[in-house]
């Protein structure tokens, strides 16, 4: 843009381009070298895995669950085990499709990175519309995908991704509730050692002794002399 000079010119200087004013320099920031887990990692030529067995009343043959790991930033203070991929095997071929579909699914979100502790949650919500089923222990299963999903959280509990620990109250309570039942079951063993009738044998309702056998055709009792048969 033009400026118009009103005043006398006294005198002038030819600004050298070295005088310029120097730029100001731009510090960039220095560049973590933390590696974090995202589809970009590169599978190492080994990985170090964990294969958990699911033994359901759905199917004669077990279903072997295999997690490998990638550990990242090994050897520093920022060193992580996560998992990279999963695999299902078993003899049993009839779900086989889904099983695949699966594996292949929940291998792409562990290796997208970020929290794939939702995969837990969402698996263990999955109901079977046929029934579900109680595995050893107990515990009630509402499927397969339920079981999968356990399978999957007690891995990430044992690389440290999901923290299992409980209340220090709630272990106390837990272990309390435990030794009373142990006792009991305890107390009723060796009440039916010490009895005179046979183990198993069913309550009276004339004598209140657990003495009823069935013998004979009839449910008698071998206490009172009790029968349902007169």
């Amino acid at each position: 843009m033009a400026k118009e000079i009103k005043s006398k010119i006294v005198g002038y200087e030819v600004v050298k381009p070295e005088s310029k004013a120097a730029p100001v320099p731009v510090v960039e920031e220095p560049k973590s070298n933390v590696v974090q887990m995202h589809e970009s990692v590169e599978r190492p030529e080994m990985l170090l895995g964990s294969t958990y067995k699911i033994k359901t009343p759905l199917s004669d043959h077990a279903l072997y669950i295999t997690i490998n790991d990638i550990i990242l930033n090994e050897g520093t203070e920022h060193e992580q085990r996560r998992p990279f991929e999963i695999f299902i095997n078993s003899k049993n071929m009839e779900n086989f499709q889904w099983v695949l579909a699966l594996t292949r699914v929940i291998s792409a979100v562990f290796r997208k990175g970020g929290d794939a502790t939702f995969l837990v949650e969402e698996m263990k919500a999955v109901f079977d519309p046929k029934g579900g089923y109680f595995k050893k222990g107990g515990k009630f299963m509402p499927s397969l995908v339920a079981e999968i999903g356990e399978a999957i959280e007690t891995h990430m509990k044992m690389i440290g991704m999901i923290k299992g620990e409980m209340d220090p109250h709630q272990k106390a309570f837990i272990e309390k509730k435990k030794q009373e039942i142990a006792a009991k079951k305890s107390e009723a063993s060796h009440s039916e050692e010490n009895s005179a009738f046979p183990p198993g044998a069913a309550l009276c309702g004339k004598c209140s002794t657990k003495a009823v056998v069935y013998m004979d055709g009839c449910m008698t009792c071998l206490n009172c002399g009790d029968s349902k048969c007169g």
